[in-house]
């Protein structure tokens, strides 16, 4: 029985938004925010689908262009729009967060099964992401808003998760990446905007100059 209650863990040492309460509201902005550009991306979709010539919220250019990703195969990978998984994915999320912010306590199969939906979804993003860049060569705003939010969310619950014995991993492993969290979303970010700007470079800094 004891197996099944790590939030008995005493939170005063461990990471300050692995503790229950400020990792719910992390997970609470994130979903919301990864929720909300989805949710934008859906209704433009349908948008889309009914006239073919709209212009989405984030047509900007050729190079920053919403309704020109929509247009691509990897924008429905499943047969579908990616979208549609977002809208369930975060709502699964912000759901999580309510529970944890009223006192709830789940189990430790529902962090198992958190844990690698989280994971599947990073690793999905990071596909999209490469694709955007050097595949699709177009960036979707509305799409960088969840990569936004997806990086905060897998490092944290990553590290809840190790924090309270969810991923057994040994002690001198799992430490650095608890103590490093904020560091490792803070340098996910960096390398997100540094490849961004490096695909980018040849428009603000024309080739013969």
């Amino acid at each position: 029985m004891n197996k099944l209650q790590p939030l008995e863990t005493d939170e005063s040492s461990i990471p300050a938004a692995a503790r229950t309460r400020p990792f719910a509201w992390l997970l609470l902005i994130t979903g919301a925010v990864g929720w909300a550009a989805s949710a934008t991306l859906v209704l433009e979709k349908l948008e889309k689908l009914k006239n073919p010539g709209h212009a989405t919220v984030c047509d900007v250019n050729p190079w920053i262009s919403c309704g020109q990703v929509m247009e691509t195969w990897q924008s429905s990978v499943f047969g579908f729009p990616n979208m549609f998984i977002g809208i369930v994915a975060f709502a699964v999320i912000i759901t999580t967060a309510v529970g944890l912010l009223a006192g709830a306590r789940f189990s430790r199969w529902y962090w198992i099964g958190l844990q690698l939906g989280v994971t599947l979804g990073f690793a999905f993003v990071v596909w999209l992401w490469s694709q955007a860049l050097y595949a699709i060569g177009i960036l979707c705003p509305l799409c960088m808003i969840v990569w936004a939010a997806m990086i905060p969310l897998f490092v944290w619950v990553t590290i809840r998760n190790l924090t309270h014995g969810i991923i057994p991993l040994p002690e001198r492993m799992s430490r650095p990446i608890r103590d490093w969290g904020w560091l490792i979303t803070a340098l996910l970010y960096v390398a997100v905007v540094a490849s961004i700007f490096f695909r980018f470079l040849y428009l603000i800094v024309p080739s013969n100059m």
